[in-house]
Formats: structure tokens, sequence, C-alpha cells
């Protein structure tokens, strides 16, 4: 076994020990007696690049059919139509009312007409728009640079009553010269202006415990994405599968993130085995809201 698996392992086992300090939110109660065992997650959300294609034939169809396997959240992706995927926002929010949905977030382009996408972003109730991708970059100077642009949108998204986030790939989780880069981005960025995602699944490949990152750094994630991964072996860009088919203990991580500020759990999967991306959404929803707590 390597070391950042037995870590995690560890990690998990001592956190178990410690599930009294666990908010109560997750927990039900009978005769005034919780039971933490009958626990089970209200609500989770879907990245809506999950079934991109979909989305990209019949978005408001996608979204009623997704709302049917139980999703309460989503989060969006500007397609080539925008943010809102060619809906007006009224448009937008009365779907969103029909069905029971919330729109909590949307990945964008955050350095081109912020200003437009705020107004539509705040207009059907989101409360992020995130960051989906910077890249790599070649020197720690060069992260912190990041940083000081990641708060200068927090500052403009702030004025429209919407927060910034930024979601990571895995080479955040690879060290600069000494330094590991997220740990860069979290310490030079404002929390005020600037939350974080936290993929998971990113975070695992690279060799991270997500749930000890999340306590490293407490109230800073606010939204993660809930991805599986296969047995180690595979290539890290490319051992997605359906949630409960992997090695990720979801239940524990979800259990206990709230604890350090998570409040949005978000469904996303980009590998697809034997199954379509709308059948992977059925069975992932059906798996959360199956999932002990």
């Amino acid at each position: 076994m390597n070391k950042p698996r037995r870590k995690f392992l560890q990690m998990g086992a001592m956190l178990g020990a410690g599930a009294v300090l666990f908010p109560f939110e997750f927990a039900s109660a009978k005769n005034g007696v919780l039971n933490p065992a009958k626990a089970k997650l209200s609500k989770f959300g879907l990245q809506l690049y999950s079934v991109k294609e979909e989305m990209a034939k019949d978005a408001s169809g996608t979204m009623r059919q997704l709302a049917g396997y139980g999703y309460k959240q989503f989060e969006g992706f500007d397609g080539g139509k925008g943010i809102l995927w060619g809906m007006q926002p009224s448009e937008c929010k009365s779907l969103l009312n029909e069905i029971g949905v919330d729109f909590i977030s949307s990945h964008a382009n955050v350095f081109k007409d912020l200003d437009v996408q705020a107004e539509q972003a705040a207009e059907v109730g989101m409360k992020y728009l995130i960051c989906p991708y910077i890249g790599a970059q070649k020197t720690v100077d060069d992260w912190k640079k990041i940083a000081d642009r990641f708060n200068d949108a927090g500052e403009t998204l702030k004025s429209h009553g919407v927060k910034f986030a930024y979601h990571n790939h895995d080479y955040t989780f690879k060290m600069l010269e000494g330094q590991l880069p997220q740990d860069v981005l979290i310490e030079n960025t404002d929390p005020d202006l600037v939350d974080f995602e936290l993929d998971m699944y990113w975070a695992y490949v690279a060799g991270y415990d997500p749930l000890e990152y999340v306590a490293k750094f407490p109230g800073r994630f606010k939204l993660c994405h809930v991805k599986d991964a296969e047995a180690e072996g595979g290539n890290a860009h490319d051992r997605g599968v359906l949630l409960g088919a992997g090695e990720i203990p979801y239940a524990e991580i979800i259990k206990k993130s709230k604890k350090y500020g998570m409040e949005y759990f978000v469904v996303e999967q980009e590998r697809f085995v034997g199954t379509t991306p709308m059948e992977a959404a059925a069975k992932n929803a059906a798996y959360l809201s199956k999932l002990k707590v």
C-alpha cells in the first residue's frame, strides 16, 4: 500500500472515531435521540457537463429529466450558449421553480464579460461563478499572480451579490518549488472574495486525502465535486466510475466535511464504461439518495 493511500485510511479511521463532532443537520431522531446511522443527504447537485451532449440538444428537457432523478441542485457550464444555455433569466428561473431545483453555480469564463454573467447568475439565484480551469503555471510567483486575478474577479462578483470560486484539477496538487500550488492559491486569496470547489477525484488521484485537505483549510471549501475513482493502477486521468464502484469513501467524506464548511455536494462524471451519461446520472443520484452519512 502506498503512503498516500495508507495515510488516507488512517485519517478516515481517526475521523470516524470523532464522528460525534459532526454537525447534526444529517442526523435523524427518534424519541429525541439522534441516530446518525439513519441520516441521509437531503440535497445534492449535478454538474451539467456530465450530460453535456444532452444539454446541447435540449437543455430544458434534460434539466427536467435530471430533476426527476432526485437532483435538487444544478451546477452549470458554458456550452457555447452562455451560462443559461440561451435562456433568458426569467425563463430559466421559471423552469427551476417548476422542477424544484436550485441553480447554485456555474463554471464560466470569469475573465470575460464578468459583469454580464454575474447579472444573469444573480437573477436566477446562483451563489457562485466558478473558474473551472487555469492550467499549470511555471513558478510559484505565477500562481500568486493568478491569486491576484482571482481576488479581482471576486471583487467584481461581490458587487453583484455572487461569489467567486476556483475548481481544481490535479496540477494544483503537484509540488512546485517546494510548495503546493493549491496552498499558494488559498493562502494568497481573500476569504471574503474567493472560495474553492474541491474536485475530490483530482485531489485523490494526485495522492492527497480530500477530507484531510478540507480540514487543513476550514471554511475555504464550500463546494465539492463528488466523483469516484476506480482502484489504483489506471491512468490518473482515466479512472472515473459510478459512485460506489470506486475506492473513494464518500459516506465518510460527506459526513465529516460539513464540519469544515462544505455546503454543496455536486456529482460529476466524465468517463462512462458500460453506461450512458443519463443512465450514470440516474444511478449516481440513487446512490447518494440512499447513502447513510
